[in-house]
């Protein structure tokens, strides 16, 4: 996850009241009560507030929460049990306190104290409010609800006398969904088409007027009062037409009545820079590429087996001379292009999906070419540990072609500035064309799917769902506030219409677009539930009703635990451990940790691990301690890699490197268990992702300076082995396998093609060196990375890149072929792998031993040749195997195995795999 920027502030758009629709004047109709004027004439509720009172309460933020029909909960301020309690709201707005009472027209619904507080029922539902008192509507009251809702909603506490003691706004989300949710989940959002007719609906149960702005004309929306959603009906002339809604309603972050032009969250295509939706049928024949009603896949493996390459659109081939059409989808069909054969020769050796950075509309990049900033300066003139690179991309960021993308703006829409034309249905014909080289190329594809937060909330021009439904979409705080533990704007998934959003638009991915799998970032911002719901919408699709089956979809995600949803605090979470059993992959960071040395966020880089030197080869980092606490430290990082191997299997039972027997879940990582799968494929093994430093710039910080290149590029290879030829899925981020640097940039999202690009020639270099990576996230590192910029040591050439490349894919050929690495449950590994040294004299620190099926595996990451005896292979014919044996690496061919005493001899910084027979 890229860090956030504060969101835009947009310009507001309000107008004059228009003509009521028919729906408009239902919505009056349900306030019986007479206005209740709040002025200093309208006892009780006027009495000004006592000298004691230290502060006023403040009606901008909203801490009681609405949370069905017939419940208010509150933790109000003030004691007495003749209190009285008051949900107030007005229609136009205006409550505000004023010298200790609430001023304003508003009209009221009378609540009760409910003895006892929440039900058991509603403290499951909203766990982080069980400690908040209830409130009952009065059923006298009950036929205001709809209306209420409409307008600012106030709930007052006052004394007897009449004393203002507290009042707050409301949170509206769990009253919504009780009130609307049935009916609105089954509801076909967004545009939809049928003989002679075109259909858009959009759900704005808050909404006191909807209109529609289509084809030079503005249209009224009707409004269905059970399901809140309001929809017009045109002729078949407005398919293709540019559209937006005009929606007016309260908005509790400006505190006002607002008129918010705004696109279709449900937009199925866009203008440039997503100025306005289109009416578009994506089943439109003429929006299909040559070839794709009959586009015939790569053959689906199961999860547990892919192999996966993370990459960026325009990353992989901007800087490709050879490529057509650089930074943009069609560079996929560029089949001579240095990149697609790249791609190709990953695919031959067992690479079996390439998952896409975020490529659905972003909020962040100019889309149109001639708009986009490009740094006015030579970069390439500039020193490797110069400031000036960095400061030039820096002043280009904000407007230029490149980000990462995770600053959603519309969820099921490609991106427009990887299309040729982002204005159209140009880049929904691309994307497809996409899609089809790559399965072609022998891939399947995972598209990076971001719906735990958008670019930007409330009345920012960049916000959509929170025009809309103001307070629903995204997750709030307990005043009200929205959350932003993802560094943006959270949603809310846990609501039935943001999850009900998260299904639809990955079931257009899947059908429309014909992506093969979905990686969800920080998965464990959503419920479980709900990407089960994906899940269960998924298998549904069939290649006879939809064209694709369902069942073939991989799932994964990041299945953190923070923010104010950690540990289960308002729902049962898509954490790792929670998604066990589920066959949805959580990505893994003990083995990652483990074999790169420390944490992504050490003060000191040097910090070392596995395959980067710690105690076999230590640098001069103190951070890394004695020579007796490194070799302590080692061992325990050599368990996790075990545990690792097995692909993460709580219930592996094996002799830790201090001779105890134990569990997966019983190795200590950070205070959590290591082991958390039920099994393979549960968890996604990895050494390096976008996140973070490339792996080989994290060597770079880690290794000894005097590590030559050819040392760099075999510890590179040993830290993607521990990945690769793991039990369950595994992914490595793409270059990885060519030395791939951003020049120590360790959180690259915004800093340009300069510092990302990929370099498919090894003529080009690495990227290492391209000048002192951008400070926003790096200059407390410059101190470090200024020599190893500048040192002879830390450059490659093409036979270190090469080199690398070859060696692992000869890793993915063996991993692809042999079926000690497909195994599919846990009893399956308990009973076919095995760590034959661990937790006895025999065990090297800095090599594991391992034996699963035919097979043995060495990782040697010490600097020395090392022997590894294992007793129950003596007597037994081993030889290295024959991928190995005729590879190109010279290095590993020197491996060899002695049967009278069962020893594997094992060159250093190597991995070695051996066969049986």
């Amino acid at each position: 996850m890229p860090g956030g920027h504060p969101p835009p502030r947009g310009e507001l758009v309000t107008g004059s009241p228009r003509r009521r629709t028919a729906a408009t004047v239902a919505l009056a109709l349900l306030a019986t009560a007479a206005p209740l004027t709040l002025t200093a004439t309208a006892a009780p509720y006027t009495q000004r507030a006592t000298a004691a009172e230290a502060q006023a309460p403040d009606v901008t933020k909203a801490a009681a929460q609405w949370i069905d029909r017939d419940t208010l909960a509150w933790k109000p301020t003030g004691t007495g049990a003749d209190a009285v309690h008051t949900l107030l709201y007005a229609p136009d707005g205006g409550l505000t306190v004023k010298d200790g009472r609430i001023d304003g027209d508003a009209r009221r619904i009378r609540l009760t104290p409910v003895d006892g507080g929440l039900t058991d029922a509603q403290r499951a539902k909203y766990p982080h409010l069980k400690g908040y008192s209830a409130f009952a509507v009065d059923p006298r009251d009950r036929d205001r609800v709809r209306y209420a809702l409409t307008g600012q909603l106030v709930a007052a506490r006052h004394t007897a006398d009449g004393t203002l003691t507290d009042a707050t706004g409301v949170q509206t989300q769990g009253v919504l969904d009780d009130l609307y949710s049935a009916r609105a989940t089954q509801a076909e959002l967004g545009p939809s088409f049928a003989p002679g007719r075109t259909t858009l609906s959009v759900w704005a149960p808050t909404a006191q007027r909807v209109d529609l702005e289509i084809g030079g004309r503005t249209v009224a929306l009707r409004r269905d009062a059970d399901s809140g959603v309001w929809t017009a009906t045109g002729p078949a002339s407005w398919a293709g037409q540019e559209y937006r809604y005009v929606v007016k309603v309260w908005a509790p972050s400006v505190q006002k009545v607002v008129t918010n032009k705004v696109t279709d969250p449900y937009s199925t295509a866009l203008t440039a820079d997503s100025k306005r939706s289109l009416a578009v049928d994506l089943a439109d024949p003429a929006l299909a590429p040559e070839g794709w009603d009959s586009l015939r896949k790569p053959a689906a493996a199961p999860a547990r087996e892919a192999r996966i390459q993370e990459l960026h659109i325009r990353d992989f081939s901007i800087e490709d001379r050879t490529s057509a059409h650089p930074g943009e989808y069609l560079a996929f069909t560029d089949a001579s292009s240095d990149g697609m054969k790249h791609l190709r020769d990953l695919a031959r050796s067992g690479t079996s999906y390439v998952h896409l950075l975020p490529a659905f509309d972003l909020g962040t990049v100019p889309e149109r070419k001639d708009q986009q900033a490009t740094p006015d300066c030579d970069l390439a003139s500039y020193a490797p540990d110069s400031e000036a690179q960095q400061k030039c991309v820096g002043a280009a960021a904000a407007e230029d072609g490149y980000n990462w993308g995770y600053d959603p703006l519309h969820y099921t829409v490609p991106e427009g500035s990887y299309a040729s034309d982002p204005d159209g249905t140009r880049r929904t014909v691309e994307f497809r064309r996409m899609v089809q080289a790559l399965n072609g190329s022998g891939l399947r594809t995972v598209m990076d799917v971001v719906y735990n937060h958008t670019v930007a909330s409330g009345q920012a021009d960049k916000s959509v769902l929170d025009k809309i439904v103001p307070g629903y979409y995204q997750r709030l705080l307990e005043d009200g506030t929205v959350a932003t533990s993802t560094c943006c704007a959270n949603t809310a998934p846990e609501n039935a219409m943001m999850g009900k959003l998260v299904v639809d638009s990955l079931v257009a991915w899947a059908k429309q677009y014909k992506v093969d799998g979905f990686r969800f970032d920080l998965m464990g911002h959503h419920p479980k539930a709900n990407i089960l719901a994906v899940r269960k919408a998924l298998d549904a699709l069939t290649m006879a009703k939809d064209g694709v089956d369902g069942k073939n979809i991989v799932l994964y995600g990041e299945g953190w635990n923070f923010g104010e949803i950690a540990d289960d605090a308002r729902f049962e979470q898509a954490t790792q451990q929670n998604m066990a059993g589920t066959g949805i992959a959580t990505f893994s960071d003990r083995a990652r940790d483990a074999v790169r040395g420390g944490g992504p966020f050490d003060e000191d880089p040097g910090v070392q691990g596995f395959a980067s030197g710690l105690y076999t080869d230590p640098n001069s980092s103190k951070a890394n301690g004695t020579s007796a606490e490194q070799k302590a430290r080692l061992l325990r990082y050599q368990d996790l890699i075990k545990v690792g191997l097995t692909g993460n299997l709580a219930g592996y039972t094996f002799k830790d490197s201090s001779g105890r027997t134990v569990k997966g879940s019983e190795v200590d990582y950070n205070g959590a268990p290591a082991g958390y799968a039920a099994a393979p494929g549960d968890a996604l093994a990895y050494a390096d992702a976008h996140d973070n430093e490339t792996l080989y710039d994290t060597l770079a910080f880690k290794l000894p300076d005097t590590t030559s290149p050819a040392d760099r590029a075999r510890m590179q290879v040993i830290a993607l082995a521990t990945a690769a030829l793991s039990q369950g899925p595994a992914l490595s981020q793409a270059g990885s396998d060519l030395l791939r640097s951003k020049s120590l940039d360790r959180n690259s999202y915004d800093s340009g093609d300069w510092f990302n690009a990929l370099h498919w020639d090894c003529r080009d270099g690495n990227g290492f060196g391209r000048g002192l990576p951008p400070a926003v996230d790096n200059q407390d590192k410059w101190s470090y990375a200024k020599p190893l910029l500048t040192g002879g040591g830390t450059r490659v050439g093409c036979g270190e890149i090469n080199g690398a490349s070859t060696a692992y894919q000869d890793l993915l050929k063996i991993r692809s072929t042999a079926p000690e690495f497909k195994l599919a449950t846990a009893g399956e590994v308990q009973e076919a792998l095995a760590f034959p040294l661990s937790g006895t004299a025999a065990e090297t620190p800095g090599v594991i031993t391992m034996t699963v099926g035919d097979l043995v595996v060495v990782f040697n990451a010490t600097p020395q040749e090392q022997r590894q005896r294992v007793e129950p292979a003596q007597g037994t014919t081993y030889s290295l195997h024959p991928v190995q044996a005729s590879g190109s690496d010279e290095t590993v061919k020197s491996a060899r195995y002695e049967g009278s005493s069962g020893t594997f001899t094992i060159p250093g910084r190597t991995v070695a795999v051996f066969r049986r027979g």
